[in-house]
């Protein structure tokens, strides 16, 4: 199976994911409670798409070493490192923010969202920063 396009693919995703993110806190904070509903289920459903090509693309290729030297590689690591421990931390958060949301149990996404927000706004941003940081040293 060939899936070297899919690093660019899930960048794109999380770059999209980041934009809706942002736009989703942005309407919610100008009380567009639609606005909001559409562009953090917009996130979620990037995310998911994001997670599946993400496990393809590491089930069928090889990890790519990173290859910068010096300081810009303990950013790298730990930018890298950060990103995939709050990636496995906040999924249930965001599947409960949700929940609470569909729900109507708005007291309680409230709650969650102001540690759930940010950080998948993080993992999305800094999803990309490590695609950015690594796209030179992948072998096509």
């Amino acid at each position: 199976m060939k899936v070297t396009f899919l690093p660019h693919l899930n960048a794109v995703l999380n770059t999209a994911t980041f934009i809706c993110l942002v736009l989703g806190g942005w309407m919610i904070r100008q009380k567009k409670i639609a606005w909001h509903r559409t562009f953090m289920m917009s996130a979620f459903v990037l995310s998911s798409i994001f997670l599946v090509s993400y496990v393809v693309y590491h089930n069928n290729a090889e990890s790519t070493p990173f290859g910068g030297q010096g300081l810009i590689r303990y950013v790298y690591f730990f930018i890298l490192i950060s990103h995939i421990l709050l990636a496995a931390v906040v999924v249930p958060f965001v599947l409960t923010a949700l929940y609470f949301a569909w729900t109507r149990q708005i007291a309680r996404h409230k709650k969650i969202v102001k540690w759930t927000y940010p950080i998948w706004t993080y993992v999305a941003a800094t999803g990309v920063l490590v695609y950015l940081m690594i796209s030179p040293y992948y072998n096509f």
